[in-house]
C-alpha cells in the first residue's frame, strides 16, 4: 500500500497549538501527497486543505466529550488505521505516550511533537519515569524552543529537535486591519490585554490579583479573551475585587488581531508554556509586553528581558510592580519592543515550515 503520513491530533480547540497545526498540515500537502488527520474535532475541517483525509467519527457528539475521552477514541481510530495499513508514518502533533506505545507495538515510525514545558505534564516521579521511558523510544521528538529542548534533555535525557513556530507576519497584519468594533472605551487609560484559555496553566488569577493591587494607583482598562472551565471562577474574583467596570471578559475570538492591535500593553500570566504564539503576534503588532518568566518560551522570545519585561511566575505583587513601572517608563518600553521586533527573523515563516518537511523526510523516509 502507498505510504501515508498520519497526523495525530485528538482535540482541536482553537488555541496556539491548533494554529500551528493548520499552518503546518496545509504546508505539508504541497510536499506530500498522502496525508490523513486523526481527530475527534471536525468543526475546523474547512481550515484544512481539501486533499487531507479526515479520520474521525460521523457524529459530532463525541467532540463535546472530555479531552481524555477524545484521546481514547482517537487512539482507537489510530489502531484501526494501523491494522488497515502498516505503511504508516505517524506524526503525533501533541505528545502522547499511548500513541508511541501503539506505534512501537506495530513497528511503525513516529515523530512526537511536544508543545508545552515538562513542568506542566510531569509532576511526579512515576510520570517522569513514564515520559523518560517512552519519549526515548520515539523515532524523533520535536519541540518549539531552545529552552524546551534543554529542559527535556535535563529531565528525561531526551535529545529533541527544535523547530520554532512559523510566524506569518503578513497574515497577522492583514487580519489586524479587518473592520471591527472598538473594544477599549478610552485611549486615555492604559489598555491592557490578555489572551488565553481560562485554565490553570494560563493563570489569569495572578493577573486579576495584580490589577487589584494597583486599581487605586493607575487608570487602566483590561480585557481578557478566551474560553475554558475557570471562566466563572475568574469572573467571581473580578466581582469580589469590585473591578467589573475595569476588567472585562470576552469569549474566544477566531480573529483576535483587531483587539490586539487596539491594546497598548499585552500581559502573559502563564505558569508554563512551550512557545506562546500570542507573544510573537503581540511583537508583530508592536505591543509593549509584560510576561511571566515561566519555564520555556517567554524569556527566549523576549531575549531574556531585552525585548520585554519578565515577572516572577505566579507572583501577583511582582506583576503589579512591573505594571506600575511600565506606566512611568513608556519610552524605555518602546526600545524593548523594537528590539523584540528585530529578533523575529528566528521565527521566519517559510524557513521553519521547510524545517518540518526536512525533519519528516529524514526521519520517516519520504
Amino acid at each position: 500500500m502507498k505510504k501515508k503520513l498520519v497526523i495525530f491530533m485528538p482535540s482541536i480547540e482553537g488555541g496556539g497549538v491548533e494554529k500551528n497545526l493548520f499552518i503546518v498540515t496545509n504546508y505539508l500537502t504541497k510536499k506530500i501527497n498522502n496525508i490523513a488527520l486523526i481527530t475527534i474535532s471536525k468543526k475546523h475541517k474547512n481550515k484544512f486543505d481539501k486533499s487531507i483525509e479526515f479520520i474521525s467519527f460521523k457524529s459530532e457528539i463525541w467532540d463535546r466529550q472530555s479531552r481524555k475521552f477524545k484521546y481514547v477514541l482517537s487512539l482507537l481510530l489510530l489502531l484501526r488505521e494501523i491494522l488497515k495499513n502498516r505503511n504508516l508514518l505517524v506524526f503525533a502533533f501533541q505528545a502522547n505516550i499511548y500513541c508511541i506505545i501503539l506505534s512501537k507495538i506495530f513497528k511503525i515510525k513516529i515523530i512526537v511533537r511536544s508543545n508545552s514545558a515538562p513542568i506542566g505534564w510531569s509532576q511526579n516521579q512515576f510520570k517522569n519515569y513514564l515520559f523518560k521511558f517512552f519519549l526515548n523510544r520515539a523515532d524523533k521528538v520535536m519541540v518549539n524552543s531552545i529552552e524546551f529542548k534543554k529542559s527535556l534533555k535535563k529531565r528525561f535525557n531526551v535529545s529533541a529537535k527544535c523547530i520554532y513556530n512559523p510566524l506569518d507576519k503578513l497574515e497577522i497584519l492583514k487580519k489586524s486591519k479587518l473592520r471591527s468594533k472598538k473594544f477599549f472605551k478610552s485611549n486615555k487609560k492604559i489598555r491592557i490585554l490578555n489572551i488565553g484559555r481560562y485554565v490553570d496553566q494560563k493563570d489569569q488569577e495572578t493577573l486579576i490579583r495584580a490589577l487589584n493591587e494597583i486599581k487605586n494607583k493607575l487608570n487602566f482598562e483590561a480585557i481578557i479573551v478566551g474560553k475554558g472551565i475557570l471562566k466563572k471562577k475568574i469572573l467571581i474574583l473580578i466581582n469580589k475585587f469590585r473591578m467589573n467596570k475595569m476588567v472585562k471578559l470576552k469569549n474566544f475570538m477566531e480573529n483576535p488581531y483587531p483587539i490586539l492591535k487596539q491594546s497598548e500593553l499585552f500581559i502573559l500570566s502563564s505558569k508554563f508554556e512551550g512557545l506562546p504564539n500570542v507573544l510573537l503576534e503581540s511583537i508583530v503588532l508592536k505591543k509593549d509586553i509584560i510576561s511571566s518568566d515561566c519555564e520555556t518560551g517567554p524569556n527566549e522570545i523576549l531575549d531574556y528581558g531585552k525585548g520585554g519585561t519578565l515577572f516572577r511566575t505566579n507572583d501577583y505583587k511582582d506583576l503589579a510592580k512591573k505594571i506600575l513601572h511600565y506606566s512611568k517608563n513608556k519610552k524605555k518600553y518602546n526600545k524593548k519592543k523594537n528590539i523584540a521586533y528585530k529578533r523575529l527573523n528566528r521565527f521566519e515563516y517559510s524557513y521553519n515550515l521547510n524545517e518540518y518537511f526536512k525533519m519528516i523526510s529524514k526521519e520517516l523516509n519520504f
